[in-house]
């Protein structure tokens, strides 16, 4: 068990620190909705993970590889919405943690329900669960669920952990110059853009 357990705090490790569009969009909520609003947005995958998980390890075998490149597509073009969506927030001239308290329910709201959207339109966890973490979650619970649940938690408490770190470190970022507020959004809308496009053209050309 203590094997599976570290071998899912590695994996967490890992998908914490590969620059991803979760990662940017959590960028991105931090700096406008500060540490408090925003911690939410880490614990987006314990939400729309579990039907993956489900999903992966015992229906998406029996799809063919199509399938991925669709999900690929579909994802990208959410990013690259994304994308424009926060280029109108720049051109309206939206300054980092200028939201107001009085919004923070409903902004909230959107924002943990975007983050659901963006990790279920997105390929990775599909991709990261239907090629390492799905066969090493089904050898654990080969062996009893505990071995599954402890390389579950492994994952999770890892991972989820240094979004939150990521959170609250991008906060302190959120006492900017007009300049370095505008720089930071237009190089996260980039960001999106970028990652938008790689998934559509792998979709295409894989």
């Amino acid at each position: 068990m203590i094997e599976l357990l570290v071998r899912g705090m590695t994996l967490g490790l890992n998908a914490g620190l590969s620059p991803g569009p979760l990662q940017t969009y959590i960028i991105q909520t931090s700096l406008l909705l500060g540490w408090r609003r925003s911690l939410i947005v880490a614990l987006s995958p314990l939400i729309t993970d579990v039907p993956i998980i489900l999903l992966i390890v015992f229906v998406l075998a029996q799809f063919p590889p199509a399938f991925i490149q669709i999900i690929r597509i579909v994802g990208g073009v959410f990013l690259l919405y994304l994308a424009w969506n926060m280029g109108q927030d720049i051109q309206r001239g939206v300054r980092i943690g200028a939201v107001k308290t009085a919004e923070a329910p409903t902004t909230q709201r959107k924002v943990l329900v975007r983050a659901v959207q963006l990790n279920y339109l997105s390929p990775g966890p599909y991709i990261f669960w239907g090629t390492i973490n799905g066969p090493l979650l089904i050898q654990g619970l080969n062996q009893s669920l505990l071995h599954g649940l402890g390389f579950l938690f492994g994952f999770y408490g890892m991972f989820v952990g240094l979004m939150c770190g990521l959170i609250l470190l991008t906060d302190r970022l959120r006492t900017l110059s007009d300049r370095a507020n505008r720089m930071i959004l237009v190089g996260l809308a980039l960001v999106l853009a970028v990652f938008g496009l790689s998934l559509i053209v792998q979709g295409i050309t894989v």
